[in-house]
Order: structure tokens, then C-alpha cells, then sequence
């Protein structure tokens, strides 16, 4: 059987290893995609080190848990976001000012909704991780 979401599978396989305490995660099949927001995921401290192994079927990524998450998921459908427009969509998902990260495809790559706004850009909700 197919997957239909990736990046929901992923981000529900990394909360229940987290909440079960486990010191690492193999989350598959890989992408670019999930390899950036494992990215922003590890520069905010969420997650350790991860790297990606490649099976020759999909490949997977080797994610080494800090115990830092709280709650992630996927946000679906990916919602256009407009600058002026994040603020309701932090309301919506993250539980506090200035607590959580909205990650979003933009036209510069992949970006936390801060540094959405500090570039002046909107783009698409892929996740939200707090």
C-alpha cells in the first residue's frame, strides 16, 4: 500500500518515539523536503543529529531525538500564507507567543515562520513543531 502524506507520517513516527522515550527514529522513505524541515528542526534544537542512509528503495533518514518535542504535526491541506496572515495561523497551532515554530515553503526554500517575516515573504504550511 502507498503512503499519501510523507511528512505526516514522519512528523506522528517522530512524536511517538518521543513520547515513548526512544533515543532515535528511522523515518522513511526520505526526501528533500523532509530533509529540510529535519534541518530547521535540529538548528532550533528540537532534534539531535540526523542523517540519511540510503537503502536503494527510498532511503530513510536516522534521526537522533533530544526529547525537546512536545507535539509536531503536519498541517494539511498546505495553506497559502500571506505575511499578514501568520499571526492567525501561530494562533491557530502553536499554544504561545514566541513558543513553537510554523515550518513553510517559500520561494527562498524552506523557512520558520519568523524568518518568513523578517524576509518579507509568505509561502505554504507544511508543519508546526513545539
Amino acid at each position: 500500500m502507498s503512503r499519501q502524506n510523507t511528512i505526516a507520517d514522519a512528523m506522528s513516527a517522530l512524536k511517538n518515539a518521543g513520547d515513548c522515550g526512544k533515543p532515535e527514529c528511522i523515518l522513511e522513505p526520505s526526501s528533500k523536503l523532509l530533509g529540510a524541515m529535519l534541518r530547521i528542526m535540529q538548528d532550533a534544537g528540537y532534534i539531535g543529529s540526523f542523517d540519511m542512509i540510503d537503502d536503494g528503495r527510498g532511503g530513510q533518514f536516522r534521526v537522533h531525538l533530544s526529547g525537546r518535542i512536545n507535539k509536531c504535526g503536519a498541517i494539511t491541506p498546505r495553506y497559502s500564507v500571506g505575511l499578514d496572515e501568520l499571526e492567525y495561523w501561530e494562533t491557530r497551532y502553536l499554544p504561545g507567543k514566541n513558543f513553537g515554530l510554523l515550518i513553510l515553503s517559500t520561494s527562498r526554500g524552506v523557512l520558520t515562520h519568523n524568518q518568513a517575516r523578517q524576509n518579507g515573504i509568505g509561502g505554504e504550511l507544511l508543519g508546526f513543531v513545539y
